[in-house]
């Protein structure tokens, strides 16, 4: 696919994304219905109905390529698909149950096994990120269209990140002590990969957790607006992967995190 093919995809998704994010946050207004999975992780009806609507739209534009989504993966089966979307209709479920703003809805479509478009919406902050290639990089906000580009907004010669967790891990530490870390913040969604590519904040460090799904919109925004992903001893983050589960994982700014 060519540049002006993904930038088509990626625009006729935006408006439907839009509406799953408000139809997210009616639902939850109204009052979520919550069940448990069978790794006793919550889903909801928010979740189902975003799944659904999402889908819907992807089908419509792409029907020859399959959708791998959270709430309908087989875990049992294999990947063998080298182009595939990866859905997670909502990131950060327990945010969303719990009335906080953090949670994500999300799609990328991975071809050849590397993310070429990314879309991820935080409907209660109101900002839509998305991306098709290298330099496509953007956010809507507010009306605006703002191309993102992994420029520091923080303080120069200070190195701030973003933390899966309150309590991060020794091998998250480590990394955090190689570049300097002077503080990081807990986002639980995949939000936290999108304040880097605006420039919010500078690294997230993780060790091996969490699905495909969770990380592959993500990544395409940052790489796309010009930042770095890897493993943890920055090697490639890989994709299509059997039983879908990450790699450790770092994402950064830039080589050099403190300009």
């Amino acid at each position: 696919m060519n540049i002006n093919e993904l930038k088509s995809m990626t625009e006729s998704l935006l408006e439907t994304f839009l509406n799953a994010g408000q139809k997210a946050i009616e639902l939850r207004n109204k009052g979520l219905k919550t069940t448990f999975k069978s790794d006793n992780s919550p889903v909801t009806n928010g979740d189902l109905e975003v799944d659904k609507l999402l889908k819907e739209k992807i089908i419509q534009i792409t029907p020859n390529i399959p959708i791998i989504s959270e709430e309908t993966v087989n875990l049992n089966k294999k990947n063998e698909f080298k182009d595939f979307w990866l859905v997670d209709p909502i990131d950060g479920t327990k945010d969303y149950i719990n009335n906080k703003d953090e949670f994500t809805l999300n799609a990328c479509l991975i071809i050849n096994l590397e993310p070429a478009i990314g879309i991820i919406y935080a409907p209660a902050k109101k900002r839509l990120f998305y991306s098709y290639g290298n330099g496509c990089s953007f956010e809507k906000f507010e009306q605006r269209k703002i191309q993102l580009e992994c420029k520091k907004k923080m303080k120069l010669e200070e190195v701030h990140a973003v933390s899966n967790s309150s309590k991060p891990s020794s091998e998250v530490l480590k990394a955090h002590n190689k570049f300097n870390v002077k503080s990081f913040v807990n986002i639980r969604s995949s939000y936290k990969l999108c304040v880097i590519a605006s420039g919010e904040f500078d690294l997230y460090a993780a060790k091996a957790r969490a699905y495909e799904w969770d990380i592959a919109a993500g990544h395409a925004i940052v790489k796309h607006a010009g930042g770095i992903v890897t493993t943890l001893d920055e090697k490639e983050f890989m994709y299509g992967k059997d039983d879908y589960k990450n790699l450790s994982l770092l994402v950064r700014r830039s080589k050099d995190l403190k300009k």
